[in-house]
């Protein structure tokens, strides 16, 4: 009897051997490939071994380690896939934090434009003047420089508004045919609305007239006052308005 319980355990501790020689010599960490070695298949077998010895001798210890290397295995993979399911996750939720301070940032944006269109049509609903008036040197239909800045931002505004019109009116100084400063005022007219096309306000928004000198009240030989007269009046025409604004 002692024989024999000799002789199993020395077949057992064969079996043990020539198992724990086909496990992995270095253990592989989480992030391995399957098919290389890790600590959880290592478990595993050496678990499969002490069970299946225990159960079904040398033969059972064999099957054991298989088994066992198996089940490890496939926790290890389990847990490499937790892991990465983790990390998206981390992923996404930093991205939706993104996103969400985005979307506040964009709202914040538009209640602010809101606000700042509503001073505006708050602004123009109780004002009964929106305009400007250029003038020009002697002879000249040319818009200076200095001009150009203010109507390009009036033009601008006016774009913004479409329901709005725009009166351009020329004029001109007492000196010279009527026909000659009737096309005169005309020339500086169309040049300022140029200046407004230019800077967004559509064409059939615009209102030319030519008044020459028609509307001139200066003395003869009055300079300071001639140089008043040749000009070019532009008034913006709200839709409320039931004529067109006209400055103090």
């Amino acid at each position: 009897m002692r024989a024999k319980t000799a002789r199993h355990t020395a077949a057992l501790s064969a079996a043990l051997a020539g198992c724990v020689a086909m496990l992995p010599a270095n253990a592989a960490e989480a992030g391995d490939d399957r098919g290389q070695g890790s600590k959880q298949a290592d478990v595993g077998a050496v678990a499969g071994i002490a069970v299946g010895a225990l159960a079904a001798g040398p033969a059972g210890a064999v099957v054991g380690a298989g088994v066992g290397a198996l089940l490890g295995d496939r926790y290890h993979r389990q847990a490499q896939s937790t892991a990465v399911l983790r990390q998206d996750l981390a992923a996404s939720e930093a991205e939706r934090a993104r996103l969400a301070e985005s979307v506040a940032r964009l709202d914040s944006s538009l209640a602010e434009e809101r606000a700042h269109g509503e001073q505006l049509d708050a602004r123009l609903a109780h004002t009964d003047e929106l305009g400007l008036d250029v003038s020009f040197r002697t002879d000249d239909d040319s818009v200076t420089a200095q001009a150009m800045s203010p109507l390009l931002k009036l033009g601008a505004l006016v774009a913004s508004l479409p329901q709005a019109q725009v009166l351009v009116a020329g004029y001109a100084d007492p000196r010279g045919p009527v026909a000659y400063n009737d096309a005169l005022s005309l020339r500086r007219a169309e040049c300022v609305a140029a200046v407004l096309g230019a800077a967004g306000v559509a064409r059939e928004r615009i209102i030319i007239e030519a008044h020459g000198k028609s509307a001139s009240a200066a003395d003869d030989g009055d300079l300071d006052a001639y140089a008043l007269e040749r000009r070019v009046t532009v008034r913006v025409q709200l839709p409320s308005s039931t004529q067109v604004a006209r400055r103090e």
